[in-house]
């Protein structure tokens, strides 16, 4: 089983000739609105790749929570314990370019009365995969990661976007990912290189991060493992990151060893590059199937 503790928002996706500078204004032809959401992202790509998947979050009495939670539904996610607040849905603005580059502006709202205790005891087992990110309280997900520790429960934790975590709070997770700016980031709070190994040599746990077009790296207790990116023409990034930490849980869920989860988290992340949106650009199994097939 896994248990994602995360946001949960309703996104406005713009495609635009360029991304905005400041003070600028540029017209798109029309709008996107599609749930999305890191948390929720994660869920229903662990969900549609065929794992039991709890999500974890908040959302508001509002007329943003029903659209924000559709796909979570339709994938089968259980959402039982997602509670209702007196706060907006969190709502996010992604401006999309040509290239599929993006920008995003996240109004986080009812994401920050999230509440690590609505993951009860009973959940937290020795089979159990924690997923978090860092679009809820720090003290919250610091407060889930503590307690599924204690548990034996395995946790892989998305440092995105980059926010500060007791150092403690990092060295108790299993499997940190981060993509190269989350690197940066972290090397430079920790004092080290912004490498992979250097990072798990700061820190002591399984480190992965991820380069975009050049793949990704993961330093381990064996060494560094590196795998090149799958070659496709991208139309959109949105959610990609997302998606490769849904997939790469539900593939270790299912007991695959760190590569071959990593590989086919690097194919679902790409097969979601070359669709439009947020949510609906994740694949299904089926399709991260036949890639791997077709590849053989």
């Amino acid at each position: 089983m896994i248990v994602v503790f995360g946001s949960i928002n309703l996104d406005l996706i713009f495609a635009l000739p360029h991304i905005p500078a400041s003070g600028e204004t540029v017209l798109g032809p029309n709008v996107r609105i599609e749930p999305g959401g890191k948390g929720a992202n994660q869920a229903v790509a662990a969900a549609q790749d065929r794992a039991e998947v709890v999500m974890v979050g908040a959302v508001g009495r509002d007329a943003l929570a029903s659209g924000a939670l559709a796909l979570l539904r339709q994938a089968n996610v259980d959402v039982t314990r997602v509670i209702e607040t007196d706060a907006a849905t969190g709502a996010a603005s992604i401006c999309v370019d040509p290239a599929g580059h993006n920008a995003i502006a996240v109004g986080s709202g009812a994401n920050l009365l999230a509440r690590a205790d609505c993951v009860e005891t009973e959940l937290l087992t020795a089979e159990t995969i924690v997923v978090l990110q860092m679009e809820l309280s720090p003290t919250e997900t610091t407060a889930l990661i503590h307690r599924a520790r204690q548990a034996g429960s395995r946790i892989v934790l998305n440092l995105a976007p980059a926010a500060a975590l007791p150092i403690e709070a990092l060295q108790s997770v299993d499997i940190l990912t981060v993509n190269e700016i989350e690197a940066e980031w972290l090397a430079d709070k920790v004092g080290c290189a912004p490498t992979a190994m250097a990072l798990r040599r700061a820190i002591g746990t399984i480190v992965i991060r991820t380069l975009g077009g050049d793949g990704l790296e993961a330093a381990t207790a064996e060494g560094l493992l590196t795998m090149p990116a799958e070659s496709i023409v991208p139309i959109d990034t949105t959610a990609a990151g997302d998606c490769f930490v849904g997939v790469l849980a539900a593939a270790l869920d299912r007991g695959a060893t760190l590569e071959h989860a990593l590989r086919r988290a690097s194919v679902a992340a790409a097969l979601c590059c070359t669709k439009p949106g947020s949510q609906s650009s994740l694949p299904w199994a089926s399709e991260i199937d036949d890639y791997l097939a077709a590849k053989g």
